[in-house]
């Protein structure tokens, strides 16, 4: 199985590693600092080279378990050593965007007590679903005041391992569904915007809320009875 090296540090931009599986135009390596798409993130891109040859890195997938790298360009052989490096700006706009996700998250159930019950995100924007019947008023104003309050307070976001049977006790991560984890999980990775928001996320964060910009609500929707989204764009500080 594929060491994810992002999982214990997102700073990570360029690593080694050995092919250990080949699939036409997609390979597995035996560790990656390339995000695979999921948990309503998408991939990481960048570029993989070795001692005769290189390819960008398109598409990184999970199926079954495996981490698969998928290539536009040279395909190297099983066994080969490969550096990768990942494409640092798209990489740090999906971990703002992301920590802006938990943001709003953690404003939606402070303010409303409201619980999220999905989402998804680009570069730079994304939407998250509420359980909510209708929208305060004046809500978009408050909202947006209100998650970027929580980035000027500068709050750290930190990231660590939980066992599934300490994990499904915690009253936070109840909160956001731990429990839908599969069972195979044993060991709960847990994002913590201190003070405001934890979840268990296997996705990419900054280091603390003020690196995130600025959050900009663009547009809210109704998605049936007790079911509303919000939209918004990240910007630079």
């Amino acid at each position: 199985m594929t060491e994810r090296l992002y999982l214990v540090d997102a700073t990570i931009h360029d690593f080694d590693a050995v092919v250990v599986a080949v699939d036409q135009d997609r390979i597995e390596l035996d560790r990656t600092a390339f995000y695979a798409t999921g948990g309503g993130q998408p991939h990481d891109t960048g570029l993989l080279t070795w001692s005769d040859g290189d390819s960008v890195v398109e598409d990184v997938r999970t199926t079954d378990g495996r981490v698969w790298h998928h290539l536009s360009g040279d395909i190297p052989n099983v066994g080969a050593s490969v550096a990768g490096v990942i494409n640092q700006e798209r990489r740090h706009h999906m971990m703002r965007t992301h920590t802006a996700m938990h943001i709003l998250c953690g404003v939606m159930w402070q303010r409303w007590q409201r619980v999220v019950t999905g989402g998804n995100m680009d570069a730079l924007s994304g939407r998250m679903d509420f359980e909510l019947d209708e929208f305060p008023q004046g809500f978009i104003e408050e909202v947006e005041n209100l998650c970027n309050a929580e980035i000027a307070a500068d709050r750290p976001v930190e990231v660590s391992f939980l066992a599934r049977s300490d994990a499904v006790l915690d009253r936070d991560l109840i909160r956001t569904k731990v429990n839908l984890i599969p069972d195979s999980v044993t060991d709960i990775r847990v994002v913590d915007i201190v003070g405001l928001d934890k979840q268990a996320d296997g996705g990419t964060h900054v280091a603390s809320t003020s690196e995130v910009g600025r959050i900009e609500i663009t547009k809210t929707e109704s998605k049936g009875r007790g079911f509303k989204r919000v939209r918004f764009v990240v910007h630079d500080g």
